[in-house]
């Protein structure tokens, strides 16, 4: 693209439906804040942009540069580049961000680098030739409409995940004439295991890659030195003509597109309404790249495909914090509207209460952190285990898990999780076998790593249970109670007094289709009727 400046105009544009055009004011411009002159020349050079208002912008010798305050504050448009901000002080009174400027400009604005702008509606007043005046020429804009804001108004909006928004975003772009090779979109998360979702379309793949990056893949040197750092740090976005770039010059992505004829690439930061920056990436292989009527129609659209994106994310987001915090199941009961005390229902389960030995004793002998870290390897053998076998974690009481198997569980929204006591059973059992082998696999590996071993008691019951929202009016908890959950507790109990990590009701091991060694009856703790208990045989673990 040849970039052409004369005394009149300078009109850039890469194809002939989109153009910046540059024209000197060829008269003095000034504007006032607070009674105060901040800016006066008769070098404004006036930037008229299809869809927009002209935008006046002053050389720096011409504005009060003493009463700007550079901030943080960075814009970014995909063919003007990272645009700096400046507060505005006079006296006591403070404009946030009114100024910008772009000082190292895209070639396509290059007219107006080290130019400052300032937002009209913000400034006291403005003087043409010293008559004050909005003047005509700052309402104009031209006829040029935007595709893209249409689709978004009618048709994006119900699109039911991001994975169909952004499927849908791509056949509009190329519907425009994109020719889109790669679309991507980055989305940090709050969760303890992923950092970041990603939704990444190539036309060679031909469908939509989905999938979490893990808070390890974004501290990996690959990522490091990829295109979208810059960006999620809040320092703009980023551009690259890929054929203007020497090879092995830049980030390794633009010599990946390179390889695949890609001749454009741009990366733009996509917020949220809380601040968090995103970031939304496209390559096209057009011979001329991509014009700046495309790259004009999408700078227009971030904002409110943000917010598009940002409602499937907060959903996703509530989602896997429920299923981290209280379990899939339990948190799924909650999405769907049982929040209120008392809200729940009766179920038949099997009852799981596993207790760390010895933490009293440990928690004493070693530090905060190695107690820690002790808890967190018990619960990820013991927790893990029940998961891994179709069982939910209910709560984690201390240094305790309560756990349950749910038979003909959630038969309300007809999810069946276990359709008998014998296949519950079976769980269990199978989650007691692998809970063992991890804890003994820790314990193999706890002289070389300096851990303590693990010591464990695990008590099956299998009973009927109120499984629901308890507490008070404003500060409620969703787990089972009722005779057969203390029960479980109490079982769980008797392991240290009988010296057997796992011991089993009668109840249980009614339902049980494995050999149990049958330890008679024991009074427990609380309950009036003595309960027969069973245990494993080794060869069976």
């Amino acid at each position: 693209m040849a970039l052409t400046i004369d005394s009149n105009s300078t009109q850039v544009s890469a194809r002939p439906d989109y153009e910046l055009q540059f024209s000197p004011a060829n008269r003095q411009i000034r504007t006032t804040f607070a009674g105060v002159t901040i800016a006066d020349s008769h070098d404004v050079i006036v930037l008229k942009e299809p869809r927009y208002q002209p935008v006046y912008y002053f050389p720096k010798k011409d504005v009060r540069m003493d009463l700007l305050i550079a901030t943080d504050h960075m814009t970014h448009c995909p063919f003007k580049g990272n645009a700096s901000y400046w507060n505005l002080v006079v006296g006591g009174q403070i404009e946030q961000n009114v100024v910008w400027s772009y000082l190292n400009p895209y070639p396509e604005a290059a007219p107006v680098k080290d130019y400052l702008a300032f937002y009209r509606d913000r400034m006291e007043s403005w003087y043409e030739d010293e008559q004050q005046a909005f003047t005509h020429s700052l309402h104009q804009t031209t006829g040029h409409t935007n595709p893209l804001i249409n689709w978004l108004l009618w048709e994006a909006w119900d699109a039911a995940t991001s994975s169909e928004l952004v499927m849908r975003l791509v056949q509009q772009l190329n519907e425009q004439g994109a020719q889109l090779l790669l679309l991507n979109v980055v989305i940090p998360t709050l969760h303890p295991l992923l950092a970041a979702r990603a939704y990444r379309w190539k036309r060679s793949v031909g469908e939509l890659e989905e999938f979490g990056a893990t808070h390890e893949t974004l501290s990996s040197n690959a990522f490091q030195h990829s295109p979208l750092i810059p960006v999620l740090e809040g320092s703009g976005g980023v551009r690259r003509k890929i054929k203007d770039i020497p090879a092995g010059k830049d980030f390794p992505i633009i010599e990946d597109l390179r390889d695949e004829g890609g001749t454009d690439y741009v990366a733009l930061p996509m917020s949220f309404s809380d601040g968090q920056i995103n970031v939304i990436t496209f390559a096209t292989d057009h011979p001329e790249g991509f014009s700046l009527e495309i790259l004009a129609q999408i700078h227009e659209i971030i904002p409110l495909l943000g917010r598009l994106f940002e409602v499937h994310a907060k959903q996703h987001t509530a989602t896997s914090l429920l299923q981290t915090f209280i379990g899939k199941h339990t948190g799924e009961r909650v999405l769907n509207g049982q929040i209120k005390r008392g809200d729940g229902e009766d179920i038949h389960a099997v009852i799981w209460f596993s207790d760390l030995r010895q933490s009293t004793v440990l928690a004493q002998e070693i530090s905060r952190k190695e107690f820690l870290d002790h808890l967190n390897r018990f619960f990820d053998c013991i927790a893990g285990s029940v998961a891994d076998n179709g069982g939910e974690v209910l709560r984690f009481v201390g240094d305790a898990v309560l756990a349950i198997f749910p038979i003909d569980y959630g038969q309300s929204d007809g999810r069946n999780t276990f359709v008998n006591y014998e296949q519950a059973c079976d769980a269990a059992i199978m989650a007691v076998r692998d809970a063992r082998n991890r804890i003994r696999v820790n314990n193999l590996q706890s002289p070389e790593n300096g851990w303590k071993e693990i010591d464990f008691g695990i008590g099956l019951h299998l009973g009927d249970v109120t499984y629901g929202n308890i507490g008070t009016e404003d500060r409620l908890e969703f787990t089972v109670i009722g005779p057969a959950a203390n029960e479980a507790a109490r079982i769980e109990t008797m392991t240290k007094v009988l010296k057997c990590p796992v011991l089993i009701s009668k109840a249980f091991a009614d339902g049980c289709r494995v050999q149990l060694n049958d330890l008679g009856e024991h009074k427990l703790r609380g309950i009036s009727k003595p309960q027969r208990l069973f245990t494993l045989e080794e060869d069976l673990i």
